[in-house]
């Protein structure tokens, strides 16, 4: 039995040392940058040409979410469409 009492208080201890560890790491200290850091965020002017514009951007992506819009409206029509039949040539089968 003590040998299970053991086993329980030292994995609750491993327990406690992970969250431990884990909540230092989400308080995010406010650390500056060293020199090597601030070489690999500067600005590269080899890439700005590779760099997407803003404008561009947000034009794809109306026009994306414009596209998806119509198609789901051309689904939800072709649905309505094919139930109207179908009720239809119920309708003239029941009544023959």
């Amino acid at each position: 039995m003590a040998f299970f009492l053991n086993k329980a208080t030292i994995f609750r201890s491993s327990i406690n040392k992970a969250e431990d560890a884990s909540s230092l790491s989400r308080r995010r200290f406010h650390v500056e940058p060293g020199l090597r850091e601030k070489a690999l965020l500067a600005e590269d002017p080899v890439l700005s040409r590779f760099k997407s514009h803003k404008t561009g951007v947000r034009r794809i992506k109306r026009i994306g979410d414009v596209l998806t819009i119509v198609v789901v409206a051309g689904c939800c029509y072709e649905i309505y469409v094919r139930a109207v039949m179908r009720e239809e040539a119920r309708k003239q089968s029941s009544g023959a």
